[in-house]
């Protein structure tokens, strides 16, 4: 019977094998609200989830990011471990509220210092800063205003790029506008789960849509104007749909719900046009499109990110109608979260989105696996071997797609440590560190350590340490 140990040194092994292209970045990604705590310091404004984790039963532990990481005051210990772990790149967002606690208007000085302090640290300590405009944290007046309803919030968005870039550009110049509009437009306007939390159904989820891609198309050109080498992009959450059966129900409503999460905005960025079986679809549904809104979304980008946890498996339901689609669950592994553990719909995603697409460059932007809460054991450890294996298992299928010539140039672990997990609380975490949220105290795990491994491409001479600390 293979030992713990004999299983994490094969598992190194594989790890300290894996080949990547030159110049390939390795990174871990975050999101502000769920690290940095401080929701009202310093000047920072109310955001759409300071006043959703308020209501009652819509976060599992009834928590909230009111203190998360503590990242506000303990960025250094982030950066710390960005560093421990040997990663040339770190994945951020904004706080809108900080920056612009209204929404638009005068600038925050202290909301601006703090982010000039993690910039100017990260690149001292030698990390990459990408940043990402909005990761899902809109501002509580401009959804007062009516949020991703009202068009003007594109224009709102595009100010606020403006603004950061100006603050910012000279030394950031990776830029990403949105992060997983498919996850806040439906998420938070058709089913509820997420603020601000209506249950529009999918008018909800695609007027939603419409208005974000346009703050994204706005909010490209307002970057480039202030920061002239910039390399701007858009981040989607994306995944291969399969169809359950070859009954042509399935079929087709596989069809449909790819058009819905993956052909709606990919069509919109590198087409200049949505995908006209969805507009049929949708058909009343849709808001006022204008002339002149598809050559805004198409605006060039310069990379495209790609969320990706796992594949869909589709049937003909009744959920979203006009989506009509069910998920089907097939016999296998799941993370916390309930998502199949299917390291090929890395490879899938990838050449899914160059073939059809050809994007200049791709980043996977976003990657990792929940799982129950986890302690620090006696020897100092939490020993996450599913995590572990999780990165191993998805990054051979990067490598793979690389080696075939899909422009693949990064990957971001998510995440870089515990934190408040959305509408999961603290019940999921996804850190490749562990966080005490009592005492803040940072503790690289096992999957952190063997990341690491491949983040620093080292070979097995030295890649045993870990399995036998």
């Amino acid at each position: 019977m293979t030992s713990n140990i004999d299983s994490r040194l094969i598992l190194e092994a594989r790890a300290a094998s894996l080949v990547f292209p030159h110049s390939f970045v390795f990174g871990a990604a975050t999101a502000a609200y769920q690290i940095e705590g401080a929701p009202d310091a310093d000047g920072k404004g109310e955001s759409i989830w300071d006043r959703f984790c308020k209501r009652s039963g819509v976060i599992v532990d009834s928590s909230s990011g009111d203190i998360a990481c503590d990242s506000y005051h303990r960025w250094k210990d982030d950066i710390s471990v960005l560093k421990a772990l040997g990663l040339g790149a770190y994945r951020f967002s904004f706080a809108w509220t900080r920056l612009l606690p209204t929404g638009r208007g005068a600038a925050n000085a202290k909301g601006i210092a703090f982010y000039d302090r993690l910039i100017d640290d990260l690149l001292e300590a030698g990390i990459e800063p990408y940043a990402t405009l909005y990761h899902w944290d809109l501002p509580q007046t401009l959804q007062d205003a009516g949020g991703w309803y009202n068009r003007d919030t594109a224009d709102a968005l595009a100010d606020y790029a403006a603004r950061a870039a100006r603050s910012f550009g000279d030394r950031v110049k990776r830029w990403t506008t949105l992060n997983e509009p498919w996850t806040f437009c439906w998420s938070g306007h058709a089913s509820g789960e997420d603020a601000p939390g209506f249950c529009d159904g999918a008018r909800g989820g695609v007027v939603a849509s419409h208005h974000a891609l346009l703050g994204h198309g706005k909010a490209v050109p307002a970057i480039r104007a202030e920061v002239t080498d910039a390399s701007v992009g858009i981040v989607l959450d994306l995944n291969v749909a399969e169809p359950a059966s070859g009954d042509p129900q399935d079929v087709a409503a596989a069809q449909r719900f790819d058009g819905a999460q993956n052909r709606w905005y990919l069509d919109a960025v590198f087409k200049g046009a949505y995908p006209q079986d969805m507009l049929e679809l949708y058909g009343d549904l849709l808001p006022a499109i204008h002339a002149e809104d598809n050559e805004l979304i198409a605006a060039p980008i310069d990379y495209l990110g790609v969320n990706i946890y796992r594949r869909s498996v589709i049937a003909a339901g009744d959920e979203l109608s006009p989506l009509n689609y069910r998920r089907i669950q097939p016999a296998g592994s799941y993370s916390a979260v309930g998502y199949e553990i299917w390291p090929r719909c890395m490879y899938d995603i990838l050449r899914y989105v160059n073939d059809r697409y050809a994007p200049k460059e791709i980043h996977i932007s976003e990657n990792g696996v929940a799982t129950q809460p986890e302690q620090v054991s006696a020897d100092g450890h939490v020993w996450d071997e599913l995590r572990a294996a999780y990165y191993v298992d998805h990054l051979e299928q990067v490598a793979k797609a690389a080696a075939e010539g899909v422009p693949v140039r990064g990957y971001f672990a998510w995440t870089l440590m515990d934190n408040f997990e959305w509408a999961y609380g603290y019940t999921t975490p996804f850190g490749i560190t562990h966080v005490d949220f009592n005492t803040q105290r940072r503790t690289i795990k096992y999957s952190g350590e063997v990341y690491a491994l491949i983040a620093r491409q080292e070979n097995m001479a030295t890649s045993g340490s870990a399995a036998r600390g």
